[in-house]
């Protein structure tokens, strides 16, 4: 892909204690994907914030004269609202997660982005300053659509300019599945008529189609139709291939608010590591 996957990328800010980290790595995504990147401030502007901005434009190595986007109201929503009036196109922040028995849950504003943003959103888990690269990425196959190919080569584009290890391209086939298949087969023979659900074996198959569509690439690619009784196999599976970032397509709708996938909605909540949210 030639052209930038985003023209306009905007961090959103906020002087925490991770707030030059996070800084670092929207630095890191600005590089990586070629586009201008803004800041985002909810707040409003005076001396003090201008002075610690200035400090930290200088000490993460961006421009004196960034452009800072100062929105007030409730955090979520003035992000929200500050992007979409700035065209922003993709949202860096932190997670600010909380970790509960190896699952690590999304803070308030974070969930909210995730679910209301109307443009990509990519979070960090554990932003560093020396931001680390991306050796394993999983793409989360939530059909086989157009608009899925292209997130999947915009994904293979940054695996690629990353140099990561691999991408797991993975799709979740639940028990239910399994057993309208089952259903399906009975009914074939019958001849009866019943919803198409694939078998496992058509899954992995279409899977593996579905990557090959996307062309030659310069990362390895793994399918995996993943076994399990809810979307939080996918989780499971994610942190257990000590994945750095888990990418997620979401084609937009007409509606107010974009809803993930059922097999990937729990991301919403639970963070298994850096997330990429594209629409």
């Amino acid at each position: 892909m030639n052209e930038p996957f985003y023209k306009r990328v905007a961090v959103a800010s906020a002087f925490s204690p991770r707030f030059e980290q996070v800084l670092a790595e929207a630095k890191r995504v600005r590089d990586r994907l070629g586009a201008e990147l803004s800041l985002i401030y909810v707040g409003k502007k005076d001396a003090a914030t201008t002075k610690r901005f200035a400090t930290a434009l200088s000490e993460i190595s961006l421009p004196a004269d960034s452009i800072i986007h100062y929105q007030q109201g409730p955090p979520a929503e003035a992000i929200i609202e500050a992007a979409r009036a700035n065209a922003v196109e993709l949202i860096v922040a932190g997670a600010l997660e909380k970790e509960v028995v190896r699952r690590s849950f999304l803070g308030n504003v974070a969930r909210r982005l995730v679910r209301e943003a109307s443009c990509s959103v990519m979070l960090f888990t554990k932003p560093d300053r020396n931001p680390k690269p991306l050796r394993r990425i999983v793409f989360f196959v939530p059909d086989y659509t157009e608009y899925a190919q292209r997130a999947l080569q915009q994904t293979l584009a940054l695996a690629a300019k990353e140099q990561s290890e691999g991408v797991y391209a993975i799709r979740v086939y639940t028990s239910f599945d399994a057993a309208r298949a089952t259903l399906r087969g009975q009914s074939d023979e019958r001849g009866e008529d019943q919803p198409t659900t694939p078998t496992l074996d058509e899954e992995e198959a279409a899977l593996e189609a579905f990557i090959e569509a996307a062309g030659e690439t310069e990362v390895p690619v793994e399918t995996r139709c993943i076994r399990g009784n809810t979307g939080f196999a996918a989780s499971d599976f994610v942190q257990a291939v000590e994945a750095d970032i888990l990418v997620v397509p979401v084609e937009p709708s007409s509606g107010a608010k974009t809803e993930l996938p059922p097999h990937i909605a729990w991301v919403t909540d639970v963070i298994p590591c850096n997330l990429w949210v594209i629409r």
